[in-house]
């Protein structure tokens, strides 16, 4: 694993406002990782500064090596861009929508022509080549966009907000093919208040919170530092003083009182077992117990718990 992207100590300041406030972040190559937090919260900014569209106040980044305020083409000629509006032009079709971006690029025709053919199979848009891509579905013109992406042969890919709009199918077929792709080597960064997609599709993710991240990692080490734990047991009994019956119980990180007779207990393995026999052994009476796995969601809405989210994007 080699990083593609590397940023220290990153600050971009509008006036005496911190959009960004001395970030770091490395993305290894092949990763999908994702950006979340609230508006306002750095990640548009943070992607504008990789795509070298801002110049920062303070600290690095390299995209591939590169600088990219100070070589903004050849970075951009290796990473594609995804924003929550793609800005295709309707009036052309599929094909000569990546013809134009083929000879940005600087491919020549034929070489361009054949990673045409390849990349809109790949996307399953090859029944509609030539069909105008104001005719197309908001899900069609995402796999377009990762069409592109193909046709640049893009070894990083940025997408805000991708699977926005999507119906299920859609966004199940757009995210086996990022799948798909990341396996091939490419790198995606992904920034989406979509969080349960985000969880099954990325391998490590950002909390960016008042342009700093405050925390960062997988999704499990994350429900651990956050919640206490990767699981989420809630038991019924009675007779049973749980605080006292699971005192020094291995893997369990948070107890706490749901109502009469009920608890939610946090733990880093599934305890059903051990909770089951030191209630019995206790002298209590199990009525029920339920396990799920900690969400993102629940991670996000704990970490921001009272924040202020009326900032402006």
């Amino acid at each position: 694993m080699s990083p593609v992207i590397e940023a220290r100590g990153l600050v971009k300041r509008y006036g005496r406002f911190p959009a960004v406030d001395g970030i770091d972040l490395t993305v290894e190559k092949g990763e999908v990782f994702g950006l979340l937090g609230p508006n306002g919260s750095g990640k548009t900014t943070t992607i504008l500064l990789l795509l070298g569209l801002t110049e920062p106040t303070a600290g690095s980044i390299r995209v591939l090596g590169l600088d990219p305020l100070r070589q903004p083409l050849t970075v951009k000629r290796q990473v594609g861009y995804l924003p929550d509006q793609i800005g295709f032009y309707d009036h052309l079709t599929a094909w000569e929508n990546l013809a134009y971006t083929s000879r940005l690029a600087g491919l020549i025709s034929k070489e361009a022509d054949t990673r045409i053919i390849d990349a809109l199979a790949r996307v399953r848009l090859a029944d509609v080549t030539h069909r105008h891509v104001a005719t197309f579905s908001h899900g069609m013109r995402q796999r377009l966009g990762l069409a592109e992406v193909l046709v640049k042969q893009a070894k990083i890919a940025i997408l805000d907000e991708p699977t926005s709009g999507l119906d299920p199918q859609s966004t199940q077929e757009l995210l086996e093919l990022i799948r798909e792709l990341a396996a091939e080597g490419v790198t995606f960064v992904l920034s989406s208040h979509q969080l349960a997609m985000m969880q099954t599709i990325c391998g490590r993710v950002a909390l960016f919170r008042k342009g700093r991240i405050g925390l960062i990692g997988r999704v499990e080490d994350l429900t651990a530092n956050v919640l206490g734990g990767s699981h989420m047991v809630e038991v019924e009994a009675e007779r049973a003083d749980l605080p006292k019956v699971l005192a020094g119980a291995p893997h369990i990180s948070g107890l706490a009182p749901l109502g009469t007779g009920r608890w939610r207990i946090d733990a880093d393995a599934d305890v059903r077992a051990d909770i089951a026999r030191r209630i019995v052994d206790a002298g209590g009476a199990l009525h029920s117990m339920t396990i799920r796995q900690a969400t993102l969601d629940e991670v996000y809405v704990r970490f921001f718990e009272g924040d202020n989210h009326d900032v402006a994007a």
